[in-house]
């Protein structure tokens, strides 16, 4: 028999999870947390950009170009790195990643994300004030830069492809690149501020704030393993390090592991992750930058952060558990030294760090199909830190009855059957 039971048990300790749990709790019900991790976001959540992109409704899709997929193939394209020896277990969902990358797709993408992304600084402010965290989060925005002339039609097209959703990008021109950010180097001809977006100088220390309000309403975090998971008399059990643990309700919100324990469930999904590093540096004398900026050609960013300036790189495809390589920021170093002002690096390895992705670019958020009282609140790609408290709030919302902020249909497991 379980030795203790609440209404709903969520799976993972990420900003997704955490956020999850909140907007639950904030409906009335009693939950806990549980992670193998002792503290919250301490896997995928630590290590992002620390950029809430209200602005990303436009999914990031697969090259369909022969020219471009040939230079992505021999690993000629600096924004993504393929370790080869993975290609044969994750061929499979790169082909449906391929198919999806249509511009009809990307088309129905957009549609179905921009309520859902366009309520996300929102959500965030909201948890931020509650949780006296609003120091963690900035107006500044973030930057594309260009290198070439090529780059700035990317970026052009891009803004363009924005405007029907009410986005407005400002194009800057070097000299009103300077004026923003003076400390960026000689390679950037021109850029593209995002002005909306929040940006947060410590996505660890946020989630843990949005953690610790959690905590102080009366939530619990318990130390298990989601893979534990089990069928109870009163619904579904897990088991933690202090004893069993049942809930009539439980969200499966694990990122990068969620597939694993969907999959031994029986639900088969066309999962993979895209894998990214970061590393933090030192800047040079008094420079330094006041927003994240994207080298938009070669595909890392650089964000001032508590711990340093951080590059964080682009899409790395391997099997989640493949042994971390130092290639694709090694690949990337020499540019962003170019670019921007950093110095010496700052850790001793870089950081690793895994994406959950679908091949649509949209998460999964709603009910396991035929499984009653177990959710699904995971593949957010690139945008976990962005949709965390809106997903969560949709996600209580379908859970508790209450009409939905926006229409679940998008977002519902269902799509892949």
């Amino acid at each position: 028999m379980p030795s203790q039971t609440i209404d709903v048990i969520v799976l993972g300790a990420g900003i997704v999870g955490v956020s999850a749990a909140l907007a639950i709790q904030a409906r009335g019900r009693a939950v806990a947390i549980v992670d193998r991790m002792s503290q919250a976001a301490s896997e995928t959540s630590f290590g992002n950009s620390g950029i809430v992109q209200s602005e990303g409704i436009l999914p990031y899709v697969f090259p369909r170009k022969p020219r471009e997929i040939m230079r992505a193939a021999l690993n000629r394209d600096p924004r993504a790195h393929i370790r080869y020896g993975a290609l044969p277990s994750i061929a499979p969902a790169l082909w449906r990643y391929f198919q999806a990358s249509t511009e009809a797709g990307k088309t129905e993408t957009a549609k179905a994300m921009a309520a859902l992304v366009g309520a996300a600084g929102a959500e965030h402010r909201k948890l931020a004030a509650a949780a006296n965290a609003g120091a963690l989060l900035r107006e500044t925005g973030w930057v594309k830069v260009w290198r070439s002339a090529r780059g700035e039609a990317l970026a052009r097209k891009e803004i363009e492809e924005l405007k029907p959703w009410g986005v407005s990008p400002v194009p800057l021109d070097r000299s009103a690149l300077l004026a923003l950010e003076p400390h960026v180097g000689e390679a950037a001809i021109g850029g593209a501020h995002y002005p909306d977006p929040l940006t947060t100088p410590d996505p660890q220390g946020l989630a843990q704030s949005y953690t610790a309000l959690f905590l102080e309403r009366g939530g619990r975090m318990e130390k298990g393993d989601a893979t534990s998971l089990e069928p109870a008399a009163s619904g579904w059990m897990v088991t933690t390090e202090r004893g069993r643990l049942a809930a009539r309700d439980v969200v499966i919100a694990l990122g990068p592991w969620s597939n694993d324990l969907v999959r031994a469930l029986g639900l088969r999904l066309p999962f993979f992750v895209k894998r990214g590093y970061h590393m933090h540096y030192e800047a040079k004398g008094n420079a330094g930058l006041g927003r994240p900026v994207l080298d938009l050609e070669k595909g890392y960013l650089i964000a001032p952060m508590k711990l340093g300036l951080r590059l964080t790189t682009g899409a790395e495809f391997a099997r989640p558990e493949d042994a971390s390589s130092p290639a694709h920021l090694a690949r990337l170093e020499p540019f962003a030294r170019e670019m921007f002002p950093i110095g010496p690096r700052k850790d001793a390895a870089p950081w690793l760090g895994r994406r959950p992705c679908l091949p649509d670019m949209r998460p999964i958020i709603g009910p396991f199909p035929g499984k009653p009282g177990l959710w699904l609140d995971f593949a957010h790609h690139h945008l976990g830190l962005t949709l965390g408290p809106i997903s969560g709030r949709l996600l209580a919302e379908m859970m508790t009855g209450a009409p939905p902020i926006v229409d679940p249909a998008p977002f519902r497991a269902e799509r892949f059957g």
